[in-house]
């Protein structure tokens, strides 16, 4: 497709004024609206997060086993055509190291949200655990501003 065409198609496209596409929310009607408290909360479970790990890790497994099957004879193949004289051998042995690359890179995409997902599942679960530590211990502190605790200690001081 040349530039021109592509320049008249989206002339064209927006003198129709077809249906125009949202980024970033949903129309109020279709549920993208606040509808009270809790709204919007970023609710995750740790069972949400040990799933989504879970299916990263098997998925590097599998690209792993089942997506370097066709590398070694595409390997060999290009090297038998390279030696007899065929472009074609090159092409195919460039075409193999981009395969190797990209595969590479998304397995290591899958490796980090797998490991991603244990340490956000941890360290989420600390986090709450230090919050309700230190809300326990408000709790206490609260108790020593007490008005009851003050006339205690006033009485204390004088001897009573």
């Amino acid at each position: 497709m040349a530039w021109d065409e592509w320049e008249q198609l989206k002339a064209s496209a927006a003198e129709k004024d077809t249906a125009r596409m949202q980024l970033n929310g949903l129309p109020p009607d279709d549920g993208g609206g606040s509808s009270g408290a809790g709204a919007g909360d970023l609710k995750v479970s740790q069972t949400d997060l040990a799933a989504i790990g879970d299916k990263a890790y098997k998925l590097y497994n599998r690209l792993w086993t089942e997506a370097r099957v066709a590398l070694p004879t595409s390997e060999k193949a290009g090297e038998n055509l390279a030696t007899q004289g065929f472009a074609l051998g090159g092409a195919l042995r460039h075409v193999g190291n981009r395969w190797e690359k990209q595969l590479a890179s998304l397995m290591d995409a899958c490796a980090h949200i797998s490991n991603h997902m244990d340490f956000s599942g941890k360290t989420h679960q600390d986090d709450d655990q230090f919050i309700r530590r230190n809300m326990s211990s408000i709790e206490t502190l609260d108790k020593g501003f007490d008005e009851s605790y003050g006339d205690r200690g006033d009485r204390k001081a004088q001897g009573n």
